[in-house]
């Protein structure tokens, strides 16, 4: 991904990869000294990198739909290549939920578990049906949150995006730029400018990918550990058995029936990947899981700037289908709540859906309340699981980012719609 590195430093994923072994190393000394200077260095250094691809997140998606909304006019079946994504995400969000089932059934994580009761709590944060309509609608053009005071008085305005309203507002701008004809041609050409100078910028952030790795990782095994898996082992182990599942073998053999690499595959996809592993964030791998669908994975750009930034906000096979799924037969199992057929149609039903309608809102647990509250299972057994979330949320964002980056590469490919680099002309290995 970095261009013209200096012939004295590796490639950009040997750079990844040894950012990630100093995060261990730094992480494990941190946490065996319990050296609080450290741990701070970790994050803050972890934070601005996050923060930093969070803030190209906004003009990135904005500049980006607004410009495959003017190409899409120009590619033909635009609607089966959309409707295709569409069957694409709700396709593999079934086979991963099946998974979940299956291994929750198995491995009977609820019954086999040493936490205790007093650690339900019901969260502060829940998912309801409601919030797919609500979060489509943007509350202005600028998505700005609102003012809160502090305490000496004065005001402070928070400025954040929902993706996923930003996205309708871009196809509506895109769209209404294209049906004014040559008043709009000015607008989409300073979009265009716009949008090759905020990639250049997303170029120079990358490149910083592994100090952040670095520091994310080291920050994470210094705040979190693993002592906390000892109560929840087996609800740990199931989770991690099905993200497995689905990336390893899956993923895999969705690429091979389709004719595409899956070594190549995942050698391209990694920057993404492992970002999504370390910062526990799709939003926040947006930018670089974007750079790596178009730039090494082939996907034309007027496709893979409409259905990557969808799929970051609706397409969640660890957070939204797999997790779900085990988790709420652990709720079932540790209350001794009984499951009927019906029950399991439901948990696959709010699996396929419920990510669209949490899409403007974050974190599993909203998914996880969603599909408790839908079942009728008590909310506060999400409290059990909060203790190990964070190691839960680190492999289940790095399966979300590899299924963001997979539909839009097959779908391009079964399109015949490769355009850069040889990945999609690359037979099966």
């Amino acid at each position: 991904m970095a261009s013209r590195r200096p012939a004295y430093l590796p490639s950009f994923g040997v750079q990844v990869l040894i950012g990630m072994a100093v995060g261990l190393v730094l992480g494990f000394v941190g946490r065996a000294t319990g050296s609080e200077g450290l741990a701070s260095t970790l994050k803050i250094v972890g934070d601005i990198f996050v923060q930093l691809l969070k803030a190209l997140v906004a003009p990135l998606v904005f500049t980006a739909i607004v410009s495959s909304i003017a190409a899409l006019r120009d590619l033909a079946n635009a609607a089966r290549l959309v409707a295709s994504t569409f069957l694409w995400f709700a396709a593999t969000a079934l086979v991963a939920v099946l998974i979940g089932l299956t291994l929750g059934t198995l491995i009977a994580p609820g019954v086999h578990t040493g936490v205790s009761a007093a650690a339900a709590a019901r969260p502060e944060t829940t998912g309801s049906w409601l919030d797919f309509l609500r979060g489509l609608v943007p509350g202005n053009i600028l998505a700005i949150e609102g003012s809160t005071k502090l305490a000496d008085g004065a005001a402070r305005t928070a400025l954040g995006f929902n993706v996923l309203q930003l996205i309708v507002v871009a196809i509506a701008v895109g769209i209404a730029a294209i049906r004014v004809g040559e008043a709009g041609a000015p607008f989409l050409a300073f979009n265009a400018s716009a949008l090759a100078i905020f990639r250049r910028i997303l170029n120079w952030v990358i490149r910083l990918t592994p100090i952040g790795t670095a520091a994310l990782l080291g920050g994470a095994v210094v705040r979190y550990g693993w002592q906390s898996l000892s109560a929840l082992g087996a609800f740990a182990l199931a989770v991690y058995a099905g993200l497995a599942l689905v990336l390893l073998v899956v993923y895999p053999a969705l690429l091979l029936a389709n004719g595409l690499s899956p070594r190549r595959f995942f050698a391209a996809a990694w920057p993404a990947i492992q970002l999504g592993f370390v910062s526990r964030s799709s939003i926040a791998t947006l930018p670089v899981t974007e750079e790596v669908v178009e730039r090494r994975l082939g996907v034309p750009r007027a496709y893979a700037a409409f259905a990557v930034p969808l799929a970051a906000t609706t397409k969640m096979d660890g957070c939204a289908a797999i997790y779900p799924a085990i988790a709420a037969l652990f709720v079932a199992q540790y209350y001794g709540i009984p499951l009927h057929p019906g029950d399991y149609v439901l948990i696959v039903l709010v699996s396929v859906l419920g990510s669209a309608a949490t899409a403007g809102l974050t974190g599993a647990t909203v998914m996880l309340t969603l599909t408790l509250s839908t079942l009728g299972l008590p909310l506060e057994g999400a409290g059990l699981l909060l203790a190990i979330d964070p190691i839960l949320d680190m492999g289940r964002t790095a399966v979300n980012v590899a299924g963001q980056a997979l539909v839009p590469t097959i779908v391009a490919h079964r399109f015949g719609r490769g355009e850069r680099g040889d990945f999609a002309a690359q037979p099966a290995e």
